[in-house]
């Protein structure tokens, strides 16, 4: 896989020591520096345009969630990994609403970090166990949402301009749809994984959507993907 770059913006010591240790041998992945709040991470993610943001939620100077918001802004190609101890669905929902792409609680860490972080940056989302079941619980059938309804959602997306894909766009998300991640994609359109990433977060802009599964849902829906 492809090096790339970490930035982690976590205040509590014994947290920063264990990530250090478990991303500092490790060949691929270049660890940037750690943040202890909230101002200094900001300061750092502008200063070293890290690839992937590590970030807490519970930080000192505010919430993680500005960071995220802020990273998705400026660099919507950084993927962002929130490591926290908020497990909830309000905290869990506005970080992939500001732009998280993972999502691990810190009660987790015996899983590889390595591993997690090579993931989301080859264009899964990694989410803890007991986080994707009560996602998946909420999104049940007879479930009661406290967000907005399908149906209202649906909606709001009618009245807003759908924007078509350019033809590399499209190619990505084909290839996405078919199982191949965007490491092999860059390696088929004989591109960086850079651009790949790139084409990806225009997709998803389009799509109004936050993740793979999620483009490649909607794209089916509008008719513009075949099963």
């Amino acid at each position: 896989m492809t090096p790339f770059s970490v930035l982690i913006v976590e205040d509590q010591a014994r947290f920063r020591e264990a990530f250090t240790h478990a991303l500092g041998s490790v060949p691929d992945i270049e660890l940037l520096g750690i943040a202890p709040d909230l101002p200094q991470g900001r300061r750092m993610f502008d200063q070293l345009q890290p690839d992937v943001l590590l970030v807490d939620l519970d930080l000192p100077g505010g919430s993680g969630i500005e960071l995220i918001r802020h990273a998705a802004q400026t660099r919507p190609q950084c993927e962002v990994m929130v490591i926290s101890v908020f497990g909830d669905e309000q905290h869990v929902v506005a970080s992939i609403e500001a732009g998280a792409t993972g999502y691990l609680l810190k009660d987790s860490l015996a899983l590889d970090l390595p591993g997690q972080l090579r993931s989301l940056r080859a264009g899964g989302s990694p989410i803890s166990p007991v986080i994707a079941r009560r996602l998946l619980v909420r999104l049940a059938p007879g479930s009661q949402p406290s967000g907005p309804s399908p149906e209202a959602m649906a909606a709001a997306m009618a009245d807003e301009e759908v924007v078509a894909l350019s033809e590399q766009e499209s190619r990505v998300l084909h290839l996405a749809a078919k199982g191949f991640t965007f490491d092999e994609i860059a390696q088929f359109m004989q591109v960086s994984p850079h651009t790949v990433m790139t084409y990806v977060k225009r997709v998803y802009r389009k799509l109004h959507v936050r993740s793979k599964v999620e483009a490649i849902y909607e794209a089916r829906r509008l008719g513009w993907l075949r099963d």
